[in-house]
């Protein structure tokens, strides 16, 4: 075992960082198994997004106001700066949207529908909803799995196209072939992952991954 005190926090390298909070590897540990359960898989879906993104918004602003305690009049800090949106890849990027909403309820909400031809590997979009107001947006992006990258970079695109400005990629596991394939197309977003895995085998599953997520979210298989 790595002691507490010895581990460096993830650092932003190439665009992609790994956060490896002990709370969000155990997590992720228990999403890798294959005897997690349906409800159980969604929760700890929910739970890892919430710290995920605890973490990448270390950096936010902070805006000083006037708050009456039961004593006194004091300053205290709040969150401040650009409101925020998140868009979830359908589908199984709901209950991370519930997770990162656990911290920020009063973000706006996207959802965009893309599933992965299983012939080519190459993304289909079916629908798209956006907030009108895009571009006065801090923007997330999240889907469990980054595997060919074809999801996610047309995620991304489509959030560009509404005009946003800053965005960011989230997601619970990544394949290098993906995150190669993200900083491409998309070289100013960077990506938050729990874990950057081996490859990708001959369907287009990362190895070792999740399996499907979404049907281990949803008990479809």
């Amino acid at each position: 075992m790595v002691p507490a005190s010895s581990r460096e926090p993830g650092r932003l390298v190439n665009r992609v960082q790994v956060l490896d909070h002990p709370f969000i590897q155990d997590r992720l540990a228990r999403l890798r198994d294959a005897g997690t359960g349906t409800g159980e898989f969604r929760d700890l879906v929910r739970d890892v997004s919430s710290l995920m993104a605890y973490e990448l918004w270390r950096d936010w602003p902070l805006a000083e106001i006037p708050v009456r305690t039961p004593l006194e009049t004091t300053r205290c800090r709040v969150l401040a700066g650009r409101k925020v949106a998140v868009a979830g890849i359908l589908r199984a990027g709901l209950p991370m949207i519930e997770g990162v909403l656990r911290l920020l309820p009063q973000a706006a909400v996207g959802h965009i529908g893309v599933y992965r031809n299983p012939e080519n590997l190459e993304p289909v979009q079916y629908s798209c909803t956006l907030p009108e107001d895009a571009g006065e947006r801090r923007w997330l992006v999240v889907d469990p799995m980054v595997a060919t990258g074809g999801s996610m970079c047309r995620a991304l695109d489509l959030v560009r196209a509404s005009g946003a400005g800053e965005v960011t990629a989230m997601c619970l596991v990544a394949a290098p072939e993906g995150i190669a394939r993200v900083q491409r197309s998309h070289p100013g977003v960077p990506v938050f992952t729990a874990a950057v895995d081996s490859h990708l085998d001959e369907s287009g599953y990362i190895v070792p991954g999740l399996g499907d997520a979404g049907d281990r979210m949803f008990g479809t298989k």
